[in-house]
């Protein structure tokens, strides 16, 4: 059947392109004809994983892939990794520093809105080699 699959690099601190992977997923999503509330979820979920990447990471990139059953974003970044995975799922922990909280990112929330809005969640993380977040939606 149809399978469609993109990757997006993402640069770090490149906040003026953060959120362009993550808008042209919910286009592809709508011309995909894909449940409007569906979409908006995996929207969602690719705009905090694309921050974080970008604000917490030294790069990396977000693939998406949908078939017809699932839609699928895959985080993945080059490093620090997190020490803490458990806390770092926890809403409002950030390592954010202050300049790119005075850019309004960095509230704590990117990890466990991506979890919340998913079917399925998982993350993998190694210091200092980085983190996997693979995001899962069910389209039926």
């Amino acid at each position: 059947d149809k399978y469609f699959r993109r990757e997006y690099a993402v640069l770090h601190n490149d906040l003026a392109n953060a959120g362009k992977a993550a808008n042209e997923i919910r286009q592809l999503l709508k011309e995909k004809k894909v449940d409007r509330a569906i979409a908006r979820r995996v929207a969602v979920a690719a705009y905090e994983l694309e921050i974080n990447i970008c604000i917490h990471s030294v790069g990396g990139t977000l693939t998406f892939v949908l078939d017809d059953k699932q839609a699928q974003i895959v985080a993945k970044d080059s490093g620090p990794g997190i020490k803490d995975v458990e806390w770092a799922l926890r809403d409002g922990t950030s390592t954010a520093n202050d300049w790119i909280r005075s850019m309004g990112f960095g509230a704590g929330m990117g990890l466990a809105n991506s979890k919340r809005v998913s079917d399925s969640f998982e993350i993998v993380s190694k210091v200092p080699s980085g983190t996997t977040v693979i995001c899962g939606f069910k389209l039926t």
